[in-house]
């Protein structure tokens, strides 16, 4: 579904920050992106949507080549691939309602969502979403009176509200406690298996990523040093994607707390 080919990125400084990366992520499956800080994990992903021009290679969601798109065609195709933040990315002064509409900004376009002249369908597909993941009480609160963890529902919703292909998730839970961290991971992975969407997810956390995703693939200094199954990440492989450490605690499997998906 999603395919790179000799994906590369080199900045103006001379540091390669991605190395003819090939790589396929299959409909629905769930993979997480480790690795060390500067592997190139947020380059891997911002080279997908093109938030990163890459240097070299190509990127293929289904039989649309990205990274040969025309302006007009690369937003196009953005709206088939929803961007969840770890800062979450809200318009803090706006309702969880209106964060969440401007989702469909690629859709309905800049005036009709200036002026909050949104489809009713688009708008009962907001309340359904914010249902699902627990804020349908907040849709009119402002963003800024919300957690953590209701911003990053918040920032769910508005990817969903896309109805994208694929889902590229920027370090969903750097900002969260242990526990918001397990909610917002279980959420993403229970959404995309509801809707067989593809995901790529850049966590920090390696007993997060081994909980709950199907696939993980390590990066160091722009290469992929490890793509297995969860279970396969021994303190051998973590000493080659991180460096040597004492990885026994780090990969002990950590029994799941089943709360609440809300706060």
């Amino acid at each position: 579904m999603l395919r790179l080919e000799n994906l590369s990125k080199t900045y103006k400084t001379g540091d390669q920050a991605l190395k003819e990366i090939d790589l396929e992520v299959p409909e629905g499956q769930v993979m997480a992106l480790i690795g060390p800080s500067g592997a190139g994990k947020s380059t891997l992903i911002r080279c997908i949507n093109r938030l990163v021009e890459p240097s070299g290679g190509g990127a293929w969601l289904k039989d649309v080549e990205l990274t040969k798109l025309s302006s007009r065609g690369l937003r196009r195709e953005r709206r088939r691939m929803g961007m969840i933040f770890q800062e979450y990315a809200l318009i803090e002064r706006l309702t969880v309602m209106e964060n969440v509409l401007s989702g469909r900004l690629g859709y309905v376009g800049f005036w009709r969502s200036f002026l909050r002249r949104y489809p009713q369908q688009d708008i009962d597909t907001a309340f359904r979403l914010l249902d699902r993941v627990g804020l349908l009480s907040m849709a009119d609160k402002r963003a800024d009176e919300l957690s953590g963890g209701q911003r990053q529902r918040v920032g769910i919703c508005r990817a969903l509200i896309q109805d994208p292909d694929l889902l590229l998730v920027d370090e969903p839970t750097a900002s969260l406690d242990p526990k918001t961290s397990r909610q917002i991971m279980r959420l993403i992975c229970e959404l995309c298996e509801e809707r067989q969407l593809a995901a790529i997810i850049n966590i920090h956390d390696v007993a997060l990523a081994q909980m709950f995703v199907q696939r993980v693939v390590g990066l160091r200094l722009g290469t992929i040093e490890f793509d297995g199954a969860p279970g396969s990440l021994t303190p051998d492989v973590l000493t080659m994607i991180y460096g040597e450490e004492d990885w026994e605690s780090t990969i002990r499997p950590v029994d799941d707390d089943h709360g609440a998906a809300a706060e």
